[in-house]
């Protein structure tokens, strides 16, 4: 199964950056996943950016902002490729706020919460000699 999604990261993100990757550690988690209201549409998102419906984004609270995270829905398979470009969510027991067509490409929506498998590289930065 790792190596399953190794290779599927690899394909999503280029292989040009498979010498990062090389120098880096893949962590995969299993959360609790929701997805925006609508009256967050158009607003700015932590990173200044506008929240939109239509865009393949999320909010973590601890995630670097910019990072990007493969976000699959272990019940039926689906996956999508997110950035994280805002903070929350902030519901109890809750890691990750999907936009809406994130949350419907993977079959979240209208679900309201469920869990989901998130998957992303950290990079390791050598020592400073």
């Amino acid at each position: 199964m790792k190596l399953f999604l190794l290779t599927l990261l690899l394909a999503c993100f280029g292989i040009a950056q498979a010498q990062e990757l090389a120098d880096s550690v893949l962590v995969i988690k299993t959360v609790k996943a929701s997805y925006y209201a609508n009256k967050f549409e158009g607003k700015r998102t932590t990173s200044g950016q506008r929240y939109r419906h239509a865009k393949a984004t999320a909010a973590h609270k601890t995630l670097p902002l910019g990072t990007q995270v493969m976000v699959t829905n272990p019940a039926n398979g689906k996956f999508i490729r997110v950035v994280i470009n805002d903070r929350g969510p902030f519901g109890r027991g809750l890691s990750l706020d999907l936009s809406k067509s994130a949350a419907k490409a993977i079959g979240l929506f209208g679900k309201g919460i469920g869990r989901v498998q998130i998957s992303y590289w950290v990079y390791h930065t050598p020592p400073k000699k």
